[in-house]
């Protein structure tokens, strides 16, 4: 470890500034504030182009005081005080924006008494802030501002090299603004000894890109003088950060080839045999080619570590069971861990009812060649039946264990594990994985599945120690799902036939899926009394805070709609208790529910071949990922699908992106390339920040491809020729403080 990175920030920036950084940062240590780079950087000299900025995002703006108005509030006591800011740009062409002027934004201050004062037409000055829509227009409300006309900071500086200076903008928070967090840093920079720092990259490496020193990067990253100098420090902490991650991948991948596994080698005639005998359907080319991979691994004595991405629907799981009983057969268990109850009891009923005849409920004495007992284990089983299934798994009575987080307790035991099948990866950690390895007394191979497609570019940093298969192709009767943004905002009588529509696939003998991003009706969304907060109405906005559909509403909603009269609604949600989300399953599964209104517990693994038609209300409040797993639950029956996605957002706002890149395509490889596009900063691996900084900072995976394949290529000759990176103590260490061993928690995430 480096002892100067690891030293509090108080030892080096003073206890008060250290508290206030604690407190809004989450950042303890002085490498911590170091690695908290600035967003982008603006120049003093240009104003920021007001046509370009983003609804409902926090934004840093450099722009010229045109106008500075005061008036008394009508709905409470105190001042409004109202400041219109220009880029400059006042052409006929410019988007029109919140004053009603080309190249202009309204600012709105409440009780605004500084801003009244020192917000004079013709200054300039940086304003940081969230805009928001009031009245049809763009504005800011109670922004942070910063004068620029003089600098305090840089006194006696020459005018054109002050005018050349980048300013930085760092990720700020509502209470600690970016140029509180760039003071503080500076002062990190003028007392922390940066020559001592040690250097991660090995220094051919560092020559041969020719990069600046860590010391040198550092100070310019924070503190550039023009800006080809925070481009060549970003440069040298972008390369840095990809060694790193593929640094740990590499040594990752290198233990565990070393290990030894026990091989399980297909049967002549065993389960697996008869399993393919009685299919009633021929696998796809690529469930064959996938198969025939996995067997080969199986049959290794060492580790198999496979990724197995495929689309909702494309057959993983029937893949997955036959590498399983290929390990029974060769006398070991196989575990399915899934993420949630409802997904682990859908796959103990699909694969016992698949597996048929050859499928055991243990009742019936002696261990067969011909049958395999399938056992489930979660943490809401009533205790007798958890202890019969924990008793099965120890004395191998269960060939297969199916279960959630519950298979990982430490009173969990299994006679011979020989394979690990993790479903949903997205929603486990690799120390979850770990940990149920350490449950084998032999390694045991490792199957990983996921549903949520990943670009080649992600999975080569997300999974860098998993070989990659891939099912791109949908087994037969798979009916295609057609999808349609249902925009309430352009289409408000379109709220009433979402229903009738609904009522015509029920009618027809079909089931309904309605998606609600919460549970209960609380609303969150409005202001208390108590806060300094202007209203709506001293805003002049019409709308007050968007109430979101919940489970509980709706379903009160629905009872009462006249075109589902009659109809059985039933709600589903993860607060329900075990048994009655179960007996809501089954009802529905048994086409007893006709409407299933439910939060997004149905993403993954629920398989009602009857439901034709998904409505998801407020569908902009979710991601691309979620929306096209909930989108794969319909269309599975042969049927064709229709997916709704309803929003009360306005045409133009950015959350709709989203909604359209979905309506789009039902590729899934192509959503995902669209996802990360869309999403913000450090957002890709959804990584915690808790106790470690083990996010990604500057790398984007999708745009910075070739550093990855470069330091992926670096890594691999570092590993294989130094292992224990015993000639390496800077990258070791660089390594142990990047990804937070403990957690691991980068690696969560496909």
């Amino acid at each position: 470890m480096n002892s100067e990175l690891e030293l509090g920030l108080e030892r080096r920036i003073g206890k008060r500034s250290a508290a206030v950084i604690d407190k809004h940062l989450g950042i303890t240590t002085v490498g911590g504030l170091l690695d908290y780079f600035p967003r982008r950087y603006l120049s003093r000299g240009e104003l920021t182009p007001i046509s370009e900025v983003p609804l409902d995002e926090d934004v840093t703006l450099i722009a010229r005081v045109v106008s500075n108005s005061t008036r008394p509030m009508r709905a409470r006591r105190g001042s409004l005080t109202d400041v219109v800011i220009s880029d400059d740009a006042a052409t006929a062409s410019s988007r029109t924006t919140g004053a009603g002027l080309p190249g202009t934004l309204k600012v709105s201050f409440f009780n605004g008494f500084r801003a009244r004062a020192e917000l004079q037409p013709g200054r300039r000055a940086m304003f940081s802030g969230k805009v928001t829509r009031y009245g049809g227009s763009l504005g800011l409300t109670n922004p942070d501002f910063l004068l620029l006309d003089e600098d305090p900071d840089t006194p006696g500086m020459d005018p054109e090299k002050l005018a050349a200076m980048p300013i930085p903008v760092y990720p700020a928070t509502a209470k600690l603004t970016s140029w509180s967090i760039q003071k503080v840093i500076a002062t990190l920079l003028d007392t922390v000894d940066l020559a001592t720092l040690g250097d991660p990259l090995p220094a051919g490496i560092t020559a041969r890109e020719q990069f600046l020193s860590v010391s040198d990067a550092y100070r310019l990253i924070h503190v550039p003088q023009v800006p080809a100098d925070w481009q060549r420090a970003r440069d040298r902490f972008r390369y840095q950060e990809a060694l790193v991650l593929q640094t740990a991948l590499a040594r990752r991948r290198a233990q565990l080839a070393a290990e030894e596994a026990t091989a399980r080698r297909p049967a002549a005639d065993g389960l697996l045999a008869a399993f393919d005998r009685q299919l009633p359907f021929t696998l796809t080319a690529g469930q064959s080619a996938v198969g025939k991979t996995l067997s080969e691994e199986l049959a290794r004595d060492s580790p198999m570590n496979r990724l197995l991405q495929g689309e909702v629907g494309s057959g993983k799981t029937i893949v997955a069971l036959r590498a399983m009983l290929q390990v029974v057969d060769a006398g070991g268990q196989a575990a399915l861990l899934a993420p949630t109850e409802v997904l682990a009891a859908q796959h103990f009923d699909s694969i016992r009812r698949t597996l048929g005849p050859l499928s055991r409920d243990g009742l019936l004495g002696g261990l067969g060649p011909d049958s395999v007992q399938v056992t489930l284990l979660t943490g809401s089983m009533p205790t007798a039946a958890r202890k019969q299934a924990m008793l099965d798994a120890a004395s191998g009575t269960a060939g297969i264990v199916i279960g959630t987080h519950a298979l990982l307790s430490e009173n969990v035991s299994f006679y011979d594990l020989g394979l690990i099948v993790v479903d949903e990866q997205h929603r486990f950690g690799v120390e979850q994985r770990d940990a149920l390895r350490a449950k084998a007394s032999k390694p045991p191979h490792l199957l990983v599945m996921t549903a949520t497609p990943i670009p080649r570019t992600v999975a080569m940093t997300v999974f860098g120690d998993l070989e990659t298969s891939i099912l791109d192709e949908l087994p037969a009767g798979r009916a295609p799902i057609t999808t349609h943004v249902v925009g309430l905002a352009e289409h408000p009588a379109w709220a009433t036939r979402i229903w009738s529509r609904s009522r015509e696939e029920i009618d027809a003998g079909h089931q309904v899926y309605v998606v609600c991003p919460k549970i209960g009706t609380d609303d969150d969304g409005d202001f208390s009394p108590g806060e300094a907060e202007p209203s709506a109405a001293d805003l002049d906005e019409g709308n007050g805070a968007r109430e979101l559909a919940s489970v509980t509403g709706v379903l009160e909603h629905l009872r009462d709609e006249p075109a589902l009269a009659g109809v059985p609604v039933a709600p589903l949600h993860g607060r329900q208790d075990p048994v009655l989300k179960s007996e809501t399953m089954a009802s529905f599964t048994a086409n007893q529910t006709k409407v299933l209104v439910s939060t997004t517990v149905i993403e993954v693994g629920v398989d009602v071949h009857n439901a034709t038609l998904m409505v998801i209300l407020d569908a902009d409040r979710f991601g691309i990922s979620q929306l096209h797993q909930l989108r794969g639950r319909v269309g599975r029956g042969g049927l064709p699908g229709t997916c709704l996605l309803v929003t009360t957002l306005e045409p133009g706002h950015p959350s709709r992106r989203r909604l359209d890149a979905v309506a789009a395509t039902t590729d899934g490889f192509e959503l995902s390339q669209e996802d990360l596009k869309l999403r913000r900063e450090g957002d890709i691996l959804g990584a915690s920040q808790s106790g470690g900084r083990s996010t990604l900072k500057l790398l984007r995976v999708l745009e910075h491809e070739d550093t990855i394949a470069r330091a992926r290529q670096d890594a691999q000759q570092i590993v294989a020729a130094d292992p224990a990176l015993a000639d390496q103590p800077g990258l070791a260490a660089a390594i142990d403080e990047y990804l937070n061993p403990e957690k691991e928690a980068f690696l969560e995430r496909g």
